[in-house]
């Protein structure tokens, strides 16, 4: 785990079904994880009790239920992903436009997915959490996930995911937190703005 901006921690784990690495972040003042899975220093690296655990898109439940065990978190999912939750999960509604705990705004992308949500954390010139309507590799630049996750017609996922960033490129925030691939720290609304235009 480590810092990447103050009392935002970042850690990447193994996802076992998928057989990649995912990220996974902690916002220690708002006692909010997302998508995450358990970091390599366990469940007691959390100092401060998690209380809520936000999901960016329905697949993204990974560990949630082992923090939700341990610390008493409240789990959240924006309301047309709960059809996934059938395993006996406990799961709490949001709605797109909602004001979650720690004053974070849930934003709908949709696109490749109808639950695909972003996340605008107001602090830290903004910060944007994001699913899997775009990617990064390592460190490179921004990214689709590969044709073959985007069903049928790819090229609309495609189109339909740049006009949501471009919707979204009118709020303000300076750094993407990616579930898949590293965190972007500073100037991350200009490099969605190439990656909308195709510039990369």
């Amino acid at each position: 785990m480590r810092e990447i901006l103050p009392g935002v921690l970042h850690w990447t784990a193994m996802h076992p079904k998928i057989k990649f690495e995912v990220s996974s972040y902690y916002l220690a003042q708002e006692r909010v994880l997302i998508d995450p899975m358990v970091p390599e220093e366990g469940l007691d690296a959390f100092e401060r009790n998690p209380e809520h655990v936000f999901l960016t898109n329905r697949h993204h439940y990974r560990d949630a239920g082992r923090f939700a065990e341990r610390f008493g978190c409240d789990v959240w999912c924006v309301e047309n992903g709960l059809h996934e939750f059938t395993k006996g999960e406990t799961v709490r509604a949001f709605r797109f436009g909602d004001v979650l705990p720690g004053e974070i705004e849930a934003l709908e992308v949709g696109g490749i997915c109808p639950d695909e949500t972003a996340l605008l954390i107001p602090r830290a010139e903004g910060i944007l959490a994001v699913a899997d309507g775009v990617i990064r590799m390592g460190d490179g630049p921004l990214g689709f996930v590969p044709d073959a996750y985007m069903g049928e017609k790819p090229d609309s996922v495609k189109t339909a995911l740049r006009e949501a960033w471009s919707r979204l490129l009118d709020r303000p925030f300076d750094h993407l937190l990616l579930a898949h691939g590293l965190p972007w720290v500073g100037g991350a609304r200009e490099a969605l703005r190439r990656f909308v235009g195709g510039e990369a």
